[in-house]
């Protein structure tokens, strides 16, 4: 196997998705950008060779489609950063609207299942055989914050994605791992922090596009299956 490696990051178009495919492309990276909208996709772009793949990760053909096309592309889909996700205005169980909650679910289970899914096909089928997959957690895989009942049962079902992802891709040369991120300073984030009671420590962003160039360049047959980086003083040991 000779070239740059290729990636497939999926919620491409903006935070944590936008900063780490700047990262793998600055390193010299194929790098796929998976996201709803396309103009946002070129944002992160910024006129690079990156393939645009405007995609919705909870429409199983969709994916199908983006993820053979990078293959179409490249010829093998070295690495999927199962990024994207989507939180909730906080709210308690009883004021949480049914629909709000399966909406969570199918972006951040379902979605990351397909994408999951169509990476492990294609890299259970390609010459050498095998890849690595990251899943975004969050440190509510391990402590909540009040409110977020449909966002923390996601991350906790992610948790579980990815140690049977793990498993079945053994004989597979298919590694799995999960970075668990606490406080990056995203736009997302910084909206949620404003309706804390008290400012939260944050982190830049490019500490989490570093951790993850780090997951992904690790060598064949080693694999960091679980990664907390995060604000050094969020409440996270003890938060509750």
């Amino acid at each position: 196997m000779s070239g740059p490696q290729s990636i497939l990051i999926t919620g491409a178009g903006s935070g944590i998705g936008r900063a780490t495919a700047r990262r793998f492309l600055a390193e010299g990276w194929r790098v796929g950008l998976i996201g709803r909208r396309e103009a946002p996709l070129h944002e992160t772009a910024q006129g690079s060779p990156a393939l645009i793949l405007p995609c919705d990760v909870t429409d199983a053909a969709a994916v199908g489609d983006s993820f053979d096309r990078a293959v179409g592309t490249w010829g093998r889909i070295d690495v999927l950063f199962n990024n994207a996700g989507l939180g909730s205005a906080p709210a308690t169980p009883d004021e949480t609207d049914p629909e709000i909650f399966r909406r969570v679910i199918d972006v951040n289970v379902t979605g990351m299942f397909l994408c999951a899914r169509a990476a492990f096909r294609l890299m259970r089928q390609q010459a050498p055989q095998g890849g690595r997959i990251i899943n975004n957690g969050s440190i509510s895989a391990h402590a909540p914050r009040p409110g977020s009942i449909a966002y923390t049962t996601s991350k906790h079902a992610v948790t579980g994605l990815t140690r049977s992802l793990s498993l079945d891709g053994r004989p597979f040369g298919i590694a799995c791992g999960q970075i668990d991120i606490g406080n990056a300073a995203t736009e997302l984030l910084l909206q949620v922090s404003q309706s804390a009671p008290a400012p939260e420590p944050m982190m830049d962003v490019s500490v989490v596009a570093d951790a993850v160039l780090h997951m992904a360049s690790l060598p064949k047959g080693a694999n960091m299956q679980f990664l907390t980086v995060m604000a050094t003083n969020m409440a996270f040991i003890g938060r509750g």
